[in-house]
């Protein structure tokens, strides 16, 4: 296992995206914020398996998504089934 050099890391304040090795991203709450669902929400798809989980972790083990994560979700929530069908 390796470690992303501290150089390479830029940590912003609370609540703002972080920039690792040029590639920017988001904790839930943001990317939730982001996508315009709640965290709830979010958890409650993950576990219903309506979205995958995102690939990427910092060292803490908290998800870490990309932009391409945050446009995942907002499909998702923009996304329609017909309930009349039988």
């Amino acid at each position: 296992m390796s470690l992303t050099p501290v150089s390479n890391v830029k940590t912003s304040q609370k609540g703002m995206p972080i920039t690792i090795n040029g590639q920017t991203y988001y904790r839930t709450a943001e990317a939730c914020n982001k996508a315009g669902i709640s965290r709830a929400t979010f958890f409650r798809w993950l576990k219903e398996g309506s979205i995958k989980d995102v690939s990427h972790r910092d060292r803490r083990g908290w998800r870490l998504f990309t932009q391409g994560d945050i446009q995942r979700i907002k499909s998702e929530a923009g996304r329609t089934t017909d309930q009349t069908a039988t």
